[in-house]
C-alpha cells in the first residue's frame, strides 16, 4: 500500500551537504550505545526494579537500516518475518502488562504471535533499543492521546524499556484513565489522556441499549482533557477509532445535527464517517492553532480489529495463529474508510501545519496490524470462569505480542526526527 504523504523515509539521494550531516548523524548516534554505561553491567543491575529479563535481548549494538535500492524505502508496506529472538519481555519481567492483554497470564496456549517482526520492503528496520531510544528521548516528553489502544501502546513501550529503567508513577490526575510516569535517570516524561473520540464528550447513558453507553459528541470542539495539556510535550501521539461504533448524538455550535443508532425520533440518521472526519478535522487544527506547541504531532492510523463469524457482540473471534501474508487480505470496509480520513485530514493538517511552523508525521500502524489476526486476546484476558460479560477482545494486542513492534516504527521515527534537528541546528 503506498503511501502518498507525511512518509517516514531512507533514501541516498541527498545533496553533498546533507550527506556529510547524516553521516555525521548516523555516527553520533551509533556510538551512543557502545559508550552507555549501562552496558557495563549486566542486565539485573541496569534496572531499578531487577527481575527476570529475557536473555536473548541484544541492546549493546543498534543495526542500522539497509536499503538494497536507491529508492525511497517505505518503512510502512512489509510483511511480517520471524524473529527467533523475541519476545524481549514476559508477563513475569514486566508489571506493566494491562490483565485484558495479558495473554500468558490467562492460558493462551501458543506464543508464536509474540515471535514476528515488521520487516519494510526494501530495507530492514533496526529492533527497538531501549538504552539508545532513552537517549534519544532524554531531557524530553511524549503524550499518547486517545483510546485504549493507545493506552496498550504505552503499556508495551514501558515493558520494552524495562531492560532498562522502570518509570516512577508521577501522575496529577486521581483518574486512572490519565497516567504520567517519569524515567528519572534520563529525564523523559511519558503521559497518557484518555480521549477515545478526540472531541468534546458527555457520557448521556452509562448502558443504553447496546448496553455499550450513549455518548453526546460535540464534534466542532477537541477535547480541552488534552489540548490543555500537551503544549508541554514535545511529541504528542493521536489516536483514536474503535469508540465511534458506539450509540453517539452529535452536536456542532450546540445544536444536535444527527446519531448514530439513537433511535430518537425525528433526528437524522449519520454514518460513523461523518463524525470520524469531523472529529479528526478538529482535533488536527486544535493542535495548529496551539500558539505554544512546538513539538512534533504524530497521527498513529487505526489499527482494524479481526472479528471473525460474528460481531464482536454476537460471537466474533479471532483465533487465527498466524500472520496474514499482504497478498492474503485487504483493508476494505469500514476500515478502509476510517484509513482514508485520517491519511486525508493528515495531510489538510500537515499542509496548514507547514504555514504554521507546525511539525505533523504519519505513523502508519495500519497495513502492519492488518496483517496480525494472531496477535489479539481473544478470549485469554481473563480466567475462563472469571465473573465479567464473555466478549472476545480482537481488538487490543496481546502483550507481548504485535504492537510491540510499533516501538521498532517510532525508535526510527525518533531517529530521523533528531538527524532533522541536527541538520537545523548546522544550517
Amino acid at each position: 500500500m503506498e503511501l502518498p504523504f507525511g512518509k517516514y523515509s531512507t533514501s541516498t539521494q541527498r545533496t553533498p551537504r546533507i550527506f556529510l550531516l547524516l553521516i555525521l548523524a548516523v555516527v553520533v548516534l551509533g556510538i551512543i550505545p557502545l559508550y552507555h554505561p549501562f552496558n557495563l553491567y549486566p542486565a539485573d543491575l541496569a534496572t531499578q526494579h531487577p527481575s527476570e529479563i529475557s536473555p536473548n535481548y541484544h541492546a549493546a549494538e543498534e543495526q542500522k537500516i539497509k536499503i538494497k535500492e536507491p529508492e525511497t524505502c517505505d518503512i510502512f508496506t512489509g510483511e511480517w518475518v520471524w524473529n527467533p529472538d523475541a519476545p524481549y519481555y514476559t508477563n513475569m519481567t514486566c508489571y506493566a502488562i494491562h490483565e485484558h492483554q495479558n495473554c500468558m497470564k490467562f492460558g493462551r496456549p501458543d506464543s508464536d504471535y509474540s515471535k514476528w517482526r515488521w520487516k519494510p520492503n526494501g530495507c530492514e528496520l533496526p529492533i527497538f533499543d531501549p538504552f539508545l531510544f532513552l537517549d534519544l528521548v532524554r531531557n524530553k516528553s511524549l503524550a499518547l492521546v486517545g483510546d485504549s489502544v493507545g493506552r496498550n501502546q504505552m503499556q508495551s513501550l514501558i515493558c520494552l524499556l524495562a531492560r532498562v529503567e522502570y518509570p516512577v508513577d508521577i501522575s496529577d490526575n486521581p483518574d486512572g484513565a490519565f497516567k504520567k510516569y517519569k524515567y528519572t535517570t534520563y529525564n523523559f516524561t511519558l503521559a497518557t489522556y484518555w480521549s477515545p473520540f478526540l472531541v468534546s464528550t458527555k457520557e448521556a447513558d452509562a448502558d443504553g441499549p447496546s448496553h455499550t453507553g450513549v455518548y453526546n459528541l460535540h464534534l466542532d470542539e477537541a477535547d480541552e482533557k488534552w489540548t490543555t495539556e500537551i503544549e508541554r510535550y514535545d511529541y504528542v501521539i493521536l489516536n483514536a477509532g474503535h469508540w465511534f461504533a458506539r450509540i453517539c448524538v452529535y452536536f456542532e455550535n450546540n445544536q444536535r445535527v444527527g446519531c448514530r443508532y439513537c433511535g430518537i425520533p425525528n433526528v437524522s440518521e449519520l454514518p460513523i464517517t461523518y463524525a470520524y472526519q469531523k472529529a479528526f478535522k478538529t482535533a488536527l487544527k486544535a493542535i495548529n492553532n496551539l500558539e505554544n506547541f512546538k513539538g512534533v504531532a504524530i497521527l498513529r492510523t487505526f489499527a482494524p480489529s479481526h472479528f471473525e463469524g460474528g460481531e464482536w457482540n454476537n460471537g466474533g473471534n479471532c483465533a487465527r495463529t498466524r500472520p496474514y501474508r499482504s497478498n492474503e487480505t485487504a483493508l476494505e470496509g469500514q476500515s478502509l474508510e476510517q484509513y482514508r480520513i485520517q491519511l486525508e485530514e493528515f495531510k489538510i493538517a500537515e499542509e496548514e501545519g507547514k504555514m504554521k511552523g507546525k511539525k505533523f508525521r504519519l505513523m502508519d500502524t495500519t497495513q502492519a496490524m492488518l496483517l496480525r489476526p494472531d496477535g489479539h486476546p481473544s478470549k485469554y484476558g481473563h480466567l475462563p470462569n472469571a465473573n465479567v460479560v464473555m466478549y472476545n477482545d480482537c481488538v487490543h494486542w496481546c502483550l507481548p505480542g504485535p504492537i510491540d513492534s510499533w516501538a521498532d516504527i517510532l525508535f526510527h521515527m525518533f531517529k530521523m526526527e533528531s538527524t532533522k534537528s541536527l541538520e537545523e541546528k548546522l544550517e
